[in-house]
């Protein structure tokens, strides 16, 4: 069964739940390297590769729109398009009632049914044979683990995940690129509601790859 269509949710949109800004940054990434989308550079950085995929979301487009230049992902997240990007995507989680004030952290009920969806798909013994949906509802549920099973040398290059970092406590998931150690339902995640963001979130088109003589192609690990 494709868990994605089963949960009704994409999965930034789980893994801002469960992570804040910095997991759906990163569920995005491997989503547009699953899509040979990006591709890595030196310094832990990444860029635009090719054409524009065929219906890509406005989310993960908008990351996309920010690598016309190099950057780390944690510069992704604090650039001000992907903040404006966050804030938006916060907004039909707010409607269900997924989202409560003061700084729009998930609910009790949210963070129950990501719990129940976390339970009903664990973490792949194996990643040989899973689709690419599969993979990235991996990554929004489990976080680093699921990033150090199916992508590892994607991870380490992008600094997604960091090498001898400890695991997370077994009621948690753990996304290096949070802030430290970046439990789920922290609650001191980044507020990207407020803030001066400028700039739009527009498209472009064709987007012309070229991270350096460091750089790897995207879609496999």
């Amino acid at each position: 069964m494709d868990g994605v269509t089963e949960i009704g949710w994409e999965p930034h949109q789980i893994a801002l739940l469960g992570g804040g800004p910095p997991a759906a940054v990163t569920v995005a990434l491997v989503a547009l390297h699953l899509l040979g989308a990006v591709e890595t550079g030196p310094r832990r950085t990444l860029c635009a590769a090719g054409p524009e995929p065929e219906g890509l979301g406005p989310f993960e487009g908008t990351v996309l729109d920010c690598l016309h230049e190099p950057l780390t992902a944690r510069e992704l997240v604090r650039h001000p398009d992907v903040r404006l990007a966050v804030a938006l995507t916060r907004i039909p989680l707010a409607e269900d009632g997924l989202l409560g004030h003061p700084r729009l952290r998930p609910t009790r009920g949210a963070r129950r049914r990501v719990e129940f969806w976390r339970e009903r798909h664990p973490l792949p013994a194996v990643r040989h044979g899973l689709t690419d949906d599969d993979t990235l509802l991996a990554v929004a549920l489990h976080g680093d683990a699921a990033l150090r099973l199916l992508l590892p040398r994607f991870a380490l290059r992008t600094g997604l995940t960091t090498p001898g970092a400890p695991g997370a406590p077994a009621d948690s998931v753990r996304f290096s690129l949070g802030r430290g150690r970046f439990l789920r339902w922290r609650d001191e995640y980044e507020d990207s509601v407020s803030g001066d963001w400028g700039g739009g979130t527009g498209h472009h088109g064709d987007h012309a790859g070229g991270c350096g003589s460091g750089g790897g192609g995207g879609g496999s690990d």
